[in-house]
């Protein structure tokens, strides 16, 4: 028998909107499937909440302050890899193994980020290689065709559930593909639509009639990443890898909302992480309290980080986390959190900025001044205080709790800071 193949499958903002999460209204029966043949664990993060540097420490195990990936890697970011780094397919390519990877890349430069097989956005139109799963699926049998007897490296990387580029096609791109004339038709895809009313809102988020109907859809955009798990599991079957593949999913960051994507709050780090071993079938079924990280695909990462999202958003923030207490060091508190486009320019975030200029409840747990303004420490406890709504890193009852996480947070970091007197000259 050869060698175990390894399938990675990843969604894009991509939170716990799903049955195998305990959403009872979100219907997800392929996510379903694989974790009947998987463990499920409770307790996954991201090391940065944030697209490119979260996919670089995937496919690098080195979180992006190592690799070099501190933003952006498309657009006016560009933001690249150092050249010395060993990406997941290039150290898997000298050991046998076919590589290839179909959908959302987001990272660079090609030589780091190497595969066999590429197709991505880099030379396809995004939505036909990261969200039409009639197209993946052909991709992926093209994949298939090129590699009878090698164990492989498959990534696929949805596009699914990011904000929508293209405005014709809904906040989430939720009408790409749905059969009218005027959208197209993704024949593997039978759309799910959901009454706002039903939906469950997240607790970090206003319950508001603006905030209903973008998780509706969002709801519809995650049954066509769930369809396209049915489609990677099928393929993998009707070819005869399915028995002998480690297949995993994830997500990059949280989901596209306030006070999630890009923020190291446990609704910006929180990921979901479904493991299927073909070895170990004992634990099929089963759910862990264990820890652990997306840089785990290649190798352990204990702490998170975050810096760069757009080129100028620079807010670095470290976060550490136990099972009880998460702390978060903003380093740069002095200023404003930057809020990314996609995440500005979304119904939920306007209604809670409308809502704030004209004096009108926002329904939400914070107001915007404390989102934007953030002490430089934030200790909160995960188990008492879910919401993080407290503080306590000001707490003198919690001194040595702080101290303990503070010294874990920032031991052998380099953290810039200005000594002496500073002169401004106009």
């Amino acid at each position: 028998m050869r060698n175990c193949s390894v399938g990675v499958a990843q969604g894009d903002d991509v939170g716990f909107e799903t049955s195998i999460y305990n959403n009872t209204v979100c219907r997800t029966p392929n996510l379903e499937r694989l974790a009947q043949r998987s463990v499920t664990l409770k307790h996954g993060y991201t090391s940065v909440s944030s697209c490119s540097p979260s996919r670089s420490a995937i496919m690098s195990g080195l979180p992006s302050h190592q690799n070099g990936i501190y933003g952006l890697n498309g657009g006016v970011h560009h933001f690249n890899a150092f050249s010395g780094v060993q990406s997941l397919p290039v150290i898997l390519k000298p050991h046998g193994f076919k590589t290839g990877i179909i959908g959302k890349k987001h990272v660079g430069p090609a030589d780091v980020y190497k595969y066999d097989y590429e197709r991505t956005e880099f030379n396809h139109p995004m939505l036909q290689v990261a969200r039409n799963i009639t197209n993946m699926k052909l991709l992926v049998r093209e994949f298939f065709a090129t590699n009878a007897s090698m164990p492989f490296l498959l990534y696929i990387g949805f596009n699914d559930c990011h904000r929508c580029p293209e405005n014709k096609f809904g906040d989430f791109c939720e009408k790409f593909g749905n059969g009218q004339p005027e959208y197209g038709v993704i024949p593997d895809w039978k759309p799910q639509y959901y009454d706002p009313a039903e939906v469950i809102v997240p607790p970090f988020l206003p319950d508001t009639p603006a905030t209903r109907g973008d998780i509706a859809n969002q709801y519809t955009v995650m049954s066509r990443l769930d369809a396209g798990i049915g489609m990677l599991l099928d393929e993998l079957e009707s070819h005869g890898y399915l028995d002998n593949t480690l297949i995993m999913y994830t997500a990059d960051n949280g989901i596209p909302f306030p006070n999630a994507k890009t923020n190291l709050y446990e609704s910006g780090m929180g990921e979901p992480y479904l493991v299927s071993s073909p070895v170990d079938r004992s634990r099929w079924g089963q759910v862990s309290d264990a820890f652990a990280s997306t840089t785990d695909i290649l190798q352990p990462c204990s702490t998170g980080c975050h810096n760069f999202h757009e080129v100028y958003m620079y807010y670095p923030m470290r976060v550490i986390r136990d099972k009880q207490y998460r702390l978060l060091h903003n380093l740069n508190y002095y200023a404003p959190y930057p809020i990314a486009t996609d995440l500005y320019d979304n119904p939920t975030f306007k209604d809670i900025l409308n809502r704030t200029l004209s004096k009108q409840p926002t329904k939400w747990f914070k107001t915007l001044e404390q989102y934007y303004y953030r002490d430089e420490f934030e200790l909160y406890d995960q188990v008492n205080d879910p919401l993080e709504l407290t503080n306590l890193a000001y707490d003198e009852k919690f001194a040595s709790v702080f101290q303990k996480c503070r010294r874990r947070c920032i031991n052998g970091v380099w953290i810039p800071t200005i000594t002496g007197s500073v002169t401004l000259r106009v």
